[in-house]
């Protein structure tokens, strides 16, 4: 088996690196499984409630997609790996089964608990890898920036009714997440052109 020498520091500060290998391949799972969940929901939202909410929701997916995104390359630097198959515990899946009629009043709560999930996670894996492994915490640090943002902006709408959150206004995709992209496509940024 080949030496992995991202595993051998982050085990030489003290971590358990195979606990945070599952605690990473968790959040990864969870997600993926938040943007399969978003996928669905907002093909479900209607009317001015619906739209509105729709818009926040495909935000939050898009960050939540580069947060798997992110998440995987640092689980293989681990020496880790993701399942073959999709599924386990965590994320909105993991919550509620997809209502047949999206009402937006019973949805807020389940996308509300979702969030704080995902912060608390994020805030035990920041804990777990302070001063120990910077690679990780940096990482783990600003998916948790976005992972609040998602949780203001329910908490926004929740309180506010129709108009969108405050806090979401004018906001970039994923602007915690986006230097830990790896490629311009993922990073949605252009390709550079190189020349012939």
């Amino acid at each position: 088996m080949a030496r992995c020498v991202a595993r051998e520091l982050v085990e030489g500060s003290g971590i358990d690196a195979g606990r945070l290998v599952d605690l990473l391949v968790e959040r990864a799972m969870a997600e993926v499984g938040n943007y399969y969940y978003y996928t669905l929901l907002r093909l479900h939202l209607v009317g001015v409630e619906g739209d509105a909410l729709r818009r926040v929701i495909d935000d939050a997916r898009e960050e939540d997609r580069n947060h798997y995104e992110v998440l995987v390359p640092r689980i293989f630097e681990l020496g880790g790996s993701l399942p073959a198959v999709l599924g386990g515990s965590g994320g909105l899946a993991a919550l509620q089964d997809l209502p047949a009629e999206a009402d937006v009043p019973d949805i807020l709560p389940v996308l509300l608990k979702s969030a704080e999930e995902s912060v608390r996670a994020y805030t035990h894996l920041c804990a777990l890898t302070s001063g120990k492994d910077h690679r990780t915490y940096n990482l783990v640090l600003a998916i948790l920036h976005e992972e609040i943002a998602h949780q203001v902006w329910f908490l926004e709408f929740l309180g506010r009714g129709l108009a969108e959150p405050r806090s979401y206004h004018q906001r970039a995709i994923s602007p915690f997440v986006t230097p830990f992209l790896q490629s311009p496509r993922v990073a949605g940024l252009k390709t550079p052109a190189y020349p012939a």
